[in-house]
C-alpha cells in the first residue's frame, strides 16, 4: 500500500466516531519476573491476572495516601 502525498479531508466529519462514554483499555507489559509473580498469586487465588494487578496497585495507592 502506497501513501499519498496528500489526502482530501474536505468531506470529513469531525468527531464522527468520538464517544465520550467509551472506556480505553491500555495494554500494560510486565517484566517476566513480575508476570510470573502475578501469575503465581492469580493461580493460588483462582482469579485472573488483571484482578491481582489491580489489588496490588490499590494496596500501593493506600500506602501512598497514608504516607502523604
Amino acid at each position: 500500500m502506497n501513501m499519498r502525498k496528500e489526502y482530501d479531508f474536505s468531506k470529513g466529519e469531525r468527531g464522527k466516531f468520538y464517544r465520550s462514554d467509551m472506556k480505553l483499555n491500555i495494554p500494560i507489559y510486565l517484566d517476566g519476573e513480575v508476570s510470573a509473580f502475578v501469575e503465581k498469586i492469580a493461580s493460588k487465588k483462582g482469579i485472573d491476572r488483571s484482578s491481582v494487578v489491580n489489588e496490588l496497585l490499590r494496596g500501593d495507592i493506600k500506602l501512598t495516601e497514608v504516607m502523604e
